[in-house]
């Protein structure tokens, strides 16, 4: 028995790409399709209700697609929403936060834990609560890096501005002499080098795509909902803004090629409702 249907993938832009990239390579068996809410880029900076509509629109347009799980693979929107999108809808959900956390304490010796996310992650408190509820005794240090995002999706990731960010950021996490770092966010897995580089060789990074990657494998392996073996997968795209921009920049996130892109007339409702058009 195998389950041929898609696996569903949304973020807030092309940062989840990074997310779909590690599920590709470690499950090359599975179609996937991939929504990037680039007309409504960035989450981070939204309040929490507006991130939550913005999730239940994006996972109300992958269920109508057929796919038979949804990766909530951006870490504002799992953290405002996946509760409540596991509760509203039957197809089983997943996100970023929990797999990260869990991998950030089965690291760290010392027990004190650096975050770097958006505003919108650090304030829901996911991450934190998260981690404590694994283990009561680690100390977490969120550190809000509301510059990051932007400047990773809109350029050049090895600029002097980038690097400018990232020293600001990682000051108080070396102040706070942490030991492991998750990267709480899509976009970060892209400046590792320079995070390595400016945290030092003893500071061990958590990348939630990695994570996530092996929790989807375990998930289909467990509801015995696994594609055919031995198969190569496909994956197609969806973007809420200009396509084209998608395509270009996404493949530097993904590492593969991106062929096409279509484009997604947002729910009209929510456009209104957050003051924005696509």
């Amino acid at each position: 028995m195998f389950d041929a249907r898609p696996i569903g993938v949304f973020d807030s832009g092309v940062g989840g790409l990074t997310v779909l990239h590690e599920c590709l390579v470690n499950l090359p068996a599975e179609d996937f399709i991939y929504l990037g809410d680039t007309g409504f880029f960035p989450y981070g900076s939204r309040t929490l209700e507006e991130v939550r509509a913005l999730a239940f629109r994006n996972a109300s347009f992958l269920v109508e697609q057929g796919v038979k799980l949804i990766i909530v693979a951006c870490n504002s929107a799992a953290a405002a929403a996946l509760p409540q999108l596991q509760a509203a809808f039957d197809t089983p959900i997943v996100g970023v936060v929990m797999p990260g956390a869990r991998a950030a304490v089965q690291e760290t010796r010392s027990r004190r834990v650096g975050l770097m996310a958006t505003v919108a992650t650090v304030r829901s408190e996911s991450y934190q609560q998260a981690l404590l509820s694994l283990d009561a005794g680690v100390e977490v240090f969120p550190v809000e890096c509301p510059r990051l995002a932007p400047l990773i999706q809109g350029g050049d990731v090895f600029s002097e501005e980038v690097e400018e960010a990232v020293r600001e950021y990682v000051g108080p996490l070396k102040a706070s002499e942490v030991d492991t770092v998750i990267l709480g966010c899509t976009h970060y897995p892209l400046i590792t080098p320079m995070l390595r580089r400016l945290l030092g060789p003893q500071v061990s990074l958590v990348n939630s795509a990695e994570e996530i990657a092996r929790e989807v494998g375990e998930t289909l392996e467990r509801k015995g909902v696994g594609n055919k073996e031995g198969r190569e997968g496909d994956y197609r795209f969806y973007s809420t803004g200009d396509p084209e921009a998608f395509r270009s920049v996404g493949a530097r996130f993904l590492q593969l090629p991106i062929r096409e892109v279509l484009l997604w007339e947002a729910g009209a409702e929510v456009a209104a409702s957050l003051g924005q058009h696509v």
